[in-house]
């Protein structure tokens, strides 16, 4: 594997966590493209649901009564989705029942996806969060409107209850779920690291991940120290939106957030806490 070029020095001498699983490997690159070195401790792991007998008993249900709505919000749950039906053998029948379906993407990569299976996108969530899905439904009667969500992994989003109390009927679709650690050790060993000072910053991508890092912390006895280097300013948590760090915030601990809900944005806003003059106006991770 060849090494990235190096772009600057902005984290040299800087040790990063990643607490995530899924595209680790591709925020590394853009961080050790700056110097830093890159301790991976992905505090979850993605169970798909391909063979989950209650997804596909659901996409049958949408075969036989297609939505008018469908809300795509990760890029890999919609991809799963169309997998799933695919080795099922109603990939088909579902691109036909959802020909005339109203399609809302939460963000860019939910877009791709929903195009790459086929759909026609109607409405993208330029900042890739759930509130923006309901902000933009605000208002509208949903009477009588038959609703599909494709959830990410917690599922714990507030798009089903938002439609259900604007009339509509929703047919919720988990595609995959988080699932414990799949190295307990490297979990363990980050949090230690991070409360002894051997880390600068710990990076989160998803809040089922935040939590469990923080409750790996708490049972390591690792956390006031982590929570008061933090506090100090002497660590750095960061997260890719404001769901992410709601369970750092719940302890009283500060998160560094990028300006969008993106993961390159998230290795921007990281490069330029510790060096505002790495990135210039037009680099964009």
């Amino acid at each position: 594997m060849s090494t990235p070029p190096q772009l600057s020095s902005a984290l040299a001498g800087r040790r990063l966590v990643l607490a995530l699983d899924r595209r680790a490997e591709e925020l590394a690159a853009a961080l050790i493209r700056h110097g830093a070195e890159i301790q991976h401790a992905p505090a979850m792991s993605m169970i798909p649901h391909v063979d989950d007998p209650q997804l596909l008993a659901r996409t049958a249900e949408l075969i036989a009564l297609p939505p008018n709505l469908l809300i795509a919000t990760t890029g890999v749950g919609v991809r799963g989705w169309f997998e799933a039906a695919d080795a099922a053998g109603l990939a088909p029948s579902l691109r036909a029942a959802l020909a005339g379906t109203r399609v809302l993407a939460r963000g860019p990569k939910a877009r791709g996806a929903a195009q790459q299976a086929g759909l026609t996108v109607d409405w993208v969530a330029q900042e890739g969060t759930s509130a923006e899905v309901i902000a933009h439904l605000a208002g509208q009667d949903l009477t009588g409107t038959r609703a599909a969500v494709q959830h990410h992994g917690s599922g714990a989003d507030g798009l089903d209850e938002a439609l259900q109390g604007a009339g509509a009927e929703v047919v919720a679709l988990t595609v995959y779920r988080w699932g414990p650690p799949r190295d307990p050790a490297a979990v363990h060993r980050s949090v230690c690291d991070a409360a002894a000072g051997a880390v600068d910053a710990v990076l989160f991508t998803a809040a089922p991940g935040t939590e469990n890092w923080l409750v790996a912390a708490e049972q390591a006895g690792a956390l006031p120290a982590i929570a008061a280097r933090t506090r100090a300013g002497e660590l750095v948590m960061a997260a890719v939106g404001p769901l992410t760090a709601a369970p750092l915030e719940a302890r009283g601990m500060p998160a560094l957030l990028p300006a969008r809900s993106r993961m390159g944005a998230l290795a921007r806003a990281v490069i330029q806490h510790f060096d505002p003059t790495a990135l210039t106006a037009q680099e964009d991770s």
